[in-house]
């Protein structure tokens, strides 16, 4: 069963920026670029010229926790539907989007099952997830469901933490996410238990090879990128028109 997010809600984002040194913020970056070019392309070769920065998409972040991977999209002109089991995290993504500026007509929060999701199918641009899918329950069903709901050809990218491959960065990496985060966890969030969760659900996640024949078993064209000798790694996927 995956960990109570409600609990630790107010203290999530502060945490997250520490832990990764704010690099956190450079990797949602590089996913919103990288899940919407398919969206730009489609865009320009309709109107033969792309004269603004909108590309009128309309995009899903899953497991959109308090909305930073969203608002890096609504950044690039899409529209956004973010979807998370946390309430208190939805309430945080709400009052933070709005406050930064976007329409309310562009983003949308909602209560929802990545395993079982509320749209039809192809029905988005761009489909993402940032840290979040490591919880699922039954990866391969919310894999297969945020496959269906993304149209032919439209991009989905994942962010998620990973183990090194290095054994050289190994102890270090086992140093700093079994002993230093849990204690930092206890006193910033006052919650060693969720931060002693994180890095067991870390490797417990598949990853490279592993995920990637996940990825390719749902219909997604599928390769990975290692940022920061592999903690995070990113997968962008394209997908199959023959599995639409």
């Amino acid at each position: 069963m995956a960990y109570d997010f409600n609990k630790i809600a107010t203290s999530y984002d502060r945490l997250n920026h520490i832990m990764t040194a704010g690099m956190d913020r450079l990797w949602r970056r590089r996913a919103a670029k990288e899940a919407l070019k398919t969206a730009r392309r489609k865009t320009a070769s309709a109107t033969n010229a792309l004269t603004h920065s909108r590309t009128n998409a309309f995009a899903l972040d899953v497991a959109c926790g308090t909305g930073d991977m969203a608002i890096e999209l609504l950044k690039r002109g899409c529209a956004v539907t973010g979807v998370d089991l946390s309430e208190e995290m939805l309430a945080i993504a709400r009052r933070k989007t709005a406050s930064a500026g976007f329409q309310l007509s562009t983003f949308n929060f909602q209560l929802a099952n990545a395993e079982a999701l509320p749209f039809d199918d192809a029905s988005f641009d761009a489909v993402t997830s940032a840290f979040g899918i490591r919880n699922f329950v039954h990866l391969d069903k919310g894999l297969a469901e945020m496959a269906r709901v993304l149209k032919s050809g439209g991009r989905m990218v994942i962010l998620e933490m990973s183990t090194p491959d290095s054994a050289l960065v190994r102890p270090f990496y086992n140093l700093y996410t079994r002993r230093i985060i849990p204690w930092l966890g206890s006193r910033i969030a006052g919650n060693r238990e969720a931060y002693t969760y994180l890095p067991n659900s870390i490797e417990r996640f598949p990853k490279g090879e592993a995920m990637l024949q996940k990825l390719e078993a749902v219909g997604l064209r599928a390769e990975q990128h290692k940022f920061f000798f592999g903690v995070c790694r990113m997968y962008v996927c394209e997908k199959n028109e023959l599995m639409c």
